[in-house]
């Protein structure tokens, strides 16, 4: 592998180039875990054990997809350890992330992705630093063009999914068909597949995926996941 500058051919040696595929593999394995999962529990909770409850449910319903909020002061730690209890079985990312210093401390404790409620230029600059898939919050499609050029993996549509619903998601989609759009606030078992006929790549959930016993929240993301599936293997 070779990178050209404006003087030199800087010819890198095999071990270098591992590692240089190995960063940039990072970001699209993350991303493809999770366009795969087509869901993922949004967490708020004050312990560990709360979130290996929630964690334990949705790896066993087919979800192995978490955000951890920092809307909790301890979140870095519930992220740290929750990596070191799962490991490769559970994509852990951090979510309201409103700045590059919170988004480099999440990368620290182990995020694998970062997701927001508003478009950080300097957040998009440190995820893509570290290739760290990044899912900002846009509510126009400016802001959602900018959010792409910076890098970011999906558009979260938020908050204004929870006032448009699903024609949202075509809205944006309309004039950019390649928009990965991640939705959350709003969708349930019952409007999931209406979600998805509008064309929504990632689905965020509350309650479903984080209330209730380990079983119960397994047995919610087996239905979740059921919905995705059918469809996709319907119209792909």
């Amino acid at each position: 592998m070779k990178f050209v500058s404006h003087f030199y051919v800087v010819a890198v040696p095999q071990a270098g180039q591992r590692y240089a595929m190995g960063i940039i593999m990072k970001k699209l394995n993350v991303t493809q875990k999770m366009y795969e999962a087509g869901a993922l529990a949004i967490v708020r909770v004050e312990t560990l054990e709360r979130a290996c409850e929630i964690a334990t449910g949705c790896i066993k319903g087919g979800i192995p997809v978490m955000e951890m909020s920092f809307t909790q002061n301890n979140a870095g730690d519930i992220i740290e350890g929750l990596v070191k209890k799962y490991g490769d079985n559970l994509c852990i990312g951090a979510g309201t992330v409103l700045d590059c210093e919170t988004a480099r401390y999440a990368i620290l404790k182990g995020a694998e992705f970062i997701i927001a409620p508003n478009y950080s230029p300097e957040v998009a600059k440190v995820c893509n630093r570290y290739q760290v898939p990044y899912a900002p919050g846009c509510t126009s499609v400016s802001e959602a063009v900018d959010a792409l050029s910076m890098g970011a993996a999906f558009i979260k549509a938020f908050p204004i999914s929870d006032f448009y619903g699903p024609k949202l998601v075509k809205i944006f989609k309309t004039p950019i068909p390649d928009m990965p759009i991640l939705a959350s606030g709003g969708i349930n078992l019952d409007n999931l597949s209406i979600w998805l006929e509008n064309g929504v790549d990632l689905c965020g959930f509350g309650g479903l995926l984080t209330k209730g016993s380990s079983d119960e929240i397994a047995e919610n993301a087996v239905r979740i996941r059921k919905i995705i599936v059918d469809y996709r293997n319907k119209n792909n």
